[in-house]
């Protein structure tokens, strides 16, 4: 009998494999792809929950390998000799978490693609001298994708890296999925209990994000505050993470408990954000981030602080609600799309069409899939 080509095998290492925007993205183009490759998916800090949102049927594997926290010479050993006994047919590694992955791979055993998504707050804008140069050296001869105009600039003029060799692969979004009326996920029955509207009424607003320090939903619930002193509103909080128990208590703090929820993780966010009057991001950090595309998606205004690509990321008409990084300002931009119905309207459809124009993750998948063949040429920022 004729033997049966297996498809290549792709090794993914991610700082960690908890559920985020990078890992959803994973789990999306995974998912459309199917059986078109195999992967194994390492995460340098054994969380794994973004599994979970993998189709079960794929050919998924979850390599062990030991991380020693500052051993970097007995990693890069440990990860060389797994690159030798899983061969690969690429190594995708992502952001500063793998970067002794790409050390181990300076020699190189396999084709490597290297994706730089964003920073923690321990990572200056990647700027950090030591990073940078580190950076500079092992990824000079990589592929890097960047999904973003901000990480591109960084790429090119803080660490000097080749334009030919980067890759401009902007993130994409289900268009269908956060269209139509509003319906509660199929699984479960009916929607989380977190998303139950508070007292007092009035418009909601909401954000999805990890509750992690650079996410600073502190900023979100002190601006949340000063915004209703005066109206009724209500926020919901989408996302959990080691930040939530100090949240819940600055809301009490604020005395907003009774007008804020917080919802924890939602797997299905699609339900959520049709709930919404306004959507709301006040991230110290983000370069592309998801949770923006979804909400205009769904047709939301949104009010953001100024960081990463969310401007340009925005319909134009949006901008004036795309803040400083500060409580009143940020709070001012609430309050005005609290205020008016019709430019709430307005604004969410200018996003929607804006995602439409730029963002169907048709395109996204296209991209990805010439990136992992090793066919996609270079492309820059328009």
């Amino acid at each position: 009998m004729p033997q049966t080509t297996r498809p290549p095998l792709i090794l993914h290492v991610f700082s960690s494999f908890a559920v985020g925007g990078v890992q959803v993205r994973f789990a999306s183009i995974v998912n459309h792809f199917g059986h078109r490759w195999r992967h194994a998916v390492i995460a340098m800090d054994g969380d794994l929950s973004c599994r979970d949102l993998l189709d079960s049927a794929l050919d998924v594997e979850f390599p062990a390998v030991v991380v020693r926290k500052g051993d970097t010479l007995g990693n890069v050993l440990r990860f060389r000799r797994l690159l030798r006994r899983l061969r690969p047919d690429l190594l995708v590694t992502s952001n500063w978490g793998s970067i002794e992955w790409s050390i181990a791979n300076l020699l190189p055993l396999v084709r490597q693609v290297h994706i730089e998504d964003g920073f923690g707050p321990d990572d200056r804008g990647g700027r950090l001298p030591r990073r940078v140069r580190l950076r500079r050296f092992v990824l000079r001869r990589r592929l890097v994708v960047l999904p973003s105009r901000t990480l591109w600039g960084i790429a090119t003029e803080v660490w000097r890296l080749d334009p030919r060799r980067l890759r401009y692969v902007p993130n994409g979004i289900d268009l269908a999925r956060f269209a139509g009326p509003a319906q509660p996920p199929a699984e479960p029955a009916q929607p989380p209990a977190g998303l139950g509207v508070a007292s007092g009424g009035g418009p909601i607003i909401g954000t999805v994000a990890a509750l992690r320090p650079e996410k600073n939903i502190g900023r979100l619930l002190r601006a949340f505050a000063l915004a209703t002193a005066d109206q009724p509103a209500q926020l919901i909080i989408a996302g959990d993470g080691p930040e939530r128990a100090a949240l819940e208590a600055l809301s009490q703090q604020l005395g907003i408990d009774r007008s804020a929820r917080f919802a924890g993780h939602i797997a299905q966010p699609a339900f959520l954000f049709k709930q919404l009057d306004v959507f709301a991001m006040s991230s110290d950090t983000e370069q592309m981030p998801l949770s923006l595309l979804e909400a205009m998606a769904a047709g939301l205004p949104v009010a953001a602080t100024d960081v990463g690509d969310i401007r340009s990321m925005l319909a134009a008409a949006n901008g004036p609600y795309v803040t400083a990084l500060d409580d009143a300002a940020l709070a001012a931009g609430l309050r005005a799309l609290l205020e008016q119905d019709g430019l709430r309207q307005t604004l969410g459809a200018a996003n929607r069409a804006k995602a439409e124009q730029e963002f169907d993750q048709a395109k996204m998948f296209q991209a990805w899939a010439a990136v992992f063949d090793g066919t996609l040429g270079p492309v820059r920022p328009g």
